[in-house]
């Protein structure tokens, strides 16, 4: 596969996807059916195939029932759910119908006994999801305040502080209003370091975040705050559970995947055909064009000089970069942003090519995945009279890898462990 090196990278990315899919961990991580019913709720990118997976794993004679919600077009086509509520919504974006779900999972909790079982399907992309706005707010309100969050540079553990403080079901709230049921929250990682409270703004997790880091946040960003969010968080009314709320003793969660993992499962790939492979790290965080001109320093210095790491290799790295957004009209999402200050930095360095993409199967809220970079890409752009660096300034990073045919198109994954991304050095 070393003689097609596109074909190496998509094989990759595949199974990096494939290591994080619910259908492949989650039954064995279930409990046995409890004394009551089971109640199961949950949201996120790979609600849907968490849940078809749950679904095919529970005993037939169990009681099953409860409401997951996941991204528009985020359904596996194979799941026809029988016993759980699927209902789809808008991400990155909330919208209506995400709201008057997460209301319906709200009202589900009433009524739940210590016998009763609650398994919680948490997985990235809830945080939008999941929008029941605290009181005084408006479905607007959170929508505009998602929007600025999401083109303000800020990263995921700051944007989900300050959406879980805003919220009357998230960072802690779902799982403290299921008391006095048992709470069994299943998990897919989509953050830098895997920390539960930031995976969908932590539902079911006690959140050791403020009102006052909130505040913070904002002020550092300049997002403005409408009137009712300001008085919430100055005030505190709007704190949420923290570590040792009594309402949630006795909860437990069970990791299903994490980016690293889906990394590891891409280096043995590699190495199974007989390249060297290497983790530079899952939690790479930073704006997406400068971690793409570090990750081309690293790859040039090992083509020319055989260091850090001797070629041919692989180099491989997850998290959550970011993007501020200048132009709200660019197209392009974290990956394409990446691979465009990976390529301008490269300058057509022969031997390296380079993969990223979303292992949601979504770079952004474009149809791609991710895109591709060779050593010919600038030649190529510069054939077509493309300016890769004004498509950069503008977020137009699609659209310079659509020009070339080099976007990685998947659809979604049903899925979402992150960032993946992937550079070979012959």
């Amino acid at each position: 596969m070393l003689d097609d090196p596109r074909a190496l990278l998509r094989h990759l990315y595949e199974v990096a996807v494939a290591r994080a899919l619910p259908a492949r961990v989650l039954a064995a991580r279930l409990p046995p059916p409890p004394k009551g019913r089971t109640l199961v709720l949950g949201a996120g990118k790979a609600g849907g195939a968490m849940a078809q997976a749950l679904e095919a794993a529970w005993p037939a004679e169990a009681p099953l029932s409860g409401l997951v919600i996941t991204r528009y077009g985020h359904c596996p086509p194979s799941y026809a759910p029988r016993r759980i509520e699927l209902v789809e919504a808008a991400h990155p974006v909330p919208d209506a119908a995400g709201q008057q779900a997460a209301g319906r999972m709200l009202a589900l909790t009433q009524g739940l006994t210590a016998d009763d079982l609650v398994i919680c399907l948490i997985s990235g992309g809830g945080s939008a999801l999941l929008s029941l706005p605290a009181e005084g707010l408006s479905l607007t309100d959170k929508q505009q305040l998602n929007r600025a969050l999401l083109e303000s540079g800020a990263d995921i553990a700051q944007m989900n502080c300050v959406r879980k403080h805003l919220s009357r079901i998230k960072g802690g709230r779902l799982a403290a209003a299921c008391a006095p049921a048992r709470v069994l929250t299943l998990t897919i990682s989509d953050v830098p370091g895997d920390d539960p409270a930031v995976i969908a703004s932590g539902p079911t997790v006690a959140d050791p975040t403020t009102c006052a880091d909130a505040l913070a946040i904002c002020g550092r960003y300049g997002i403005a705050l409408p009137e009712a969010a300001r008085v919430g968080l100055q005030s505190g009314a709007f704190e949420t559970p923290k570590p040792g709320d009594p309402r949630l003793a006795g909860h437990e969660l069970r990791m299903l995947s994490t980016p690293l993992q889906s990394l590891e499962a891409a280096a043995e790939a590699a190495r199974a055909l007989g390249l060297a492979a290497h983790v530079l790290s899952d939690e790479i965080e930073g704006e997406s064009r400068d971690i793409g001109a570090m990750h081309a320093a690293l790859a040039r210095a090992s083509a020319r000089r055989g260091q850090p790491f001797a070629r041919p290799c692989v180099l491989l790295s997850g998290g959550e970069t970011t993007v501020t957004v200048r132009n709200r009209e660019g197209r392009g999402g974290r990956a394409g942003e990446f691979l465009l200050g990976c390529a301008l930095a490269l300058q057509g360095e022969g031997g390296i090519y380079v993969l990223a993409a979303d292992t949601d199967g979504i770079d952004g809220k474009q149809d791609n995945a991710g895109a591709l970079v060779t050593p010919d890409s600038l030649a190529r752009a510069a054939a077509l009279g493309l300016k890769p660096r004004e498509l950069l300034q503008a977020n137009c990073a699609y659209d310079f890898f659509a020009a070339l045919g080099d976007l990685v198109v998947t659809g979604p994954t049903f899925t979402n462990v992150n960032d993946f991304r992937a550079l070979l050095v012959l």
